[in-house]
């Protein structure tokens, strides 16, 4: 199973099953993922607010869970979803929809 840090917490990467783009990032701490186990649903420990969420719980743009994966390490879950609705709370499909420039600007790259 994996291995959570010093703070009970470990780092989890969703990206979409059907397209491969990766949608968020976000914690989970062992009720987070026994949760996502048992529900089939995308759960995580939000480190701002000290509890437990379910992704969509409020805007319905769950994440499902096709497959989780564990790096070698250990220390991070790759969650293989499939997305209803965007998954970044903008409403952009993903939460990486920024990049630096090269004179150090956020520009847009997704709508």
């Amino acid at each position: 199973m994996p291995k959570f840090d010093s703070n009970g917490l470990l780092t989890a990467v969703a990206v979409d099953h059907a397209s491969g783009a990766l949608l968020m990032l976000a914690h989970m701490n062992s009720e987070a993922l026994e949760r996502t186990l048992e529900t089939g649903f995308a759960h995580f420990f939000s480190r701002s607010r000290g509890k437990l969420w379910m992704k969509g719980e409020s805007s319905g743009h769950v994440l499902k869970i096709v497959e989780i994966r564990v790096d070698c390490d250990q220390d991070a879950l790759e969650l293989r979803v499939e997305p209803a609705g965007p998954a970044c709370h903008t409403l952009a499909p993903t939460c990486f929809y920024r990049r630096i420039t090269p004179e150090g600007s956020l520009q847009r790259i997704v709508d």
